[in-house]
């Protein structure tokens, strides 16, 4: 289907640092009118690489975006826990902070299974859920997409261009070309048309939160679980994700949700498809001047 084109409309955000269970944790707002809380992806990442295109969200709603902790400018000492229970509570403690009786959550790839395991903790908490190129809610089909991936990211091409930069002088000429060059090549694999990895805002995850989150999950497999939920949901889905389809279509029936499926479109849609993704999330998400059950 022909997707409508948006105005793109520049928001300013405003910035604050919530200290909450022992942790700072950098937050971002952007926009007026109902709450959505926006995950990011990693674990160990950070909110940033999500803008511009999470902002496409914000005119008729306030995004609040942080850093989760051990990532980010949200770092913590090295003996601080960052297992995803530790997550789950700085999300309800955050919820707390915030005066929200309850959530609208948009969670983007680990950002959506964090979603889901705080909907678990606390499904009376979560008014709404939106599920962006989910990460994986049971461990055979997170290694599925693991072996997909690598497969992806050392085929031929990928490995020629890497071998061109390497021989190309470009580290010396200048730096930060070859820095961003690096980092494109580093994320193609997640596009459907790797060219378009120079869109992404370049970021960095943290290695010890990402392995502790994963270790902290185990053989896990959230599929029964999630079937008892009761709320509303909607999940995206790009047609070429290297996250494998019948995760996210499992993961939509649970929930009774729509399943998306963006064609021509990898793991990031808010860069791929941008008017798909905005125009799926607009009509699902609550803003101001609609009122949604």
């Amino acid at each position: 289907m022909p997707w409508p084109s948006f105005s793109r409309v520049p928001l300013t955000p405003s910035f604050v640092v919530r200290q909450v269970r022992g942790v700072e944790l950098f937050e971002r707002r952007v926009g007026s009118g109902p709450s959505v809380v926006i995950l990011h992806g990693g674990p160990g990442a950070h909110h940033d690489y999500l803008l511009p295109g999470f902002d496409l969200l914000g005119p008729d709603r306030t995004l609040i975006y942080y850093d989760q902790r051990g990532g980010g400018r949200s770092p913590v000492p090295r003996d601080t826990p960052v297992g995803w229970r530790e997550h789950v509570a700085d999300l309800e403690a955050l919820r707390i902070a915030w005066g929200l009786d309850r959530l609208t959550v948009a969670g983007y790839s680990w950002g959506g299974l964090l979603a889901l395991l705080y909907a678990l903790e606390h499904p009376a908490r979560v008014a709404r859920l939106a599920l962006i190129s989910p990460a994986p809610c049971w461990r055979e089909a997170r290694a599925r997409f693991e072996s997909r991936f690598t497969a992806r990211n050392t085929a031929p091409d990928l490995v020629a261009l890497r071998e061109e930069l390497r021989a190309s002088g470009l580290r010396e000429r200048d730096a930060e070309a070859y820095r961003q060059r690096v980092f494109e090549l580093s994320v193609a694999a997640y596009f459907a048309d790797p060219t378009k990895a120079s869109q992404l805002t370049p970021f960095r995850v943290t290695g010890r939160t990402q392995q502790e989150v994963w270790e902290s999950l185990g053989d896990y497999d959230l599929r029964e679980e999630i079937g008892r939920l009761v709320i509303p949901s909607i999940v995206l889905h790009g047609a070429e994700d290297a996250i494998p389809e019948d995760s996210s279509a499992l993961l939509a029936r649970e929930l009774d949700a729509p399943f998306e499926i963006i064609p021509e479109c990898g793991h990031v849609p808010y860069v791929e498809a941008p008017d798909a993704f905005q125009a799926l999330l607009d009509a699902f998400l609550p803003r101001a001047g609609r009122h949604d059950g």
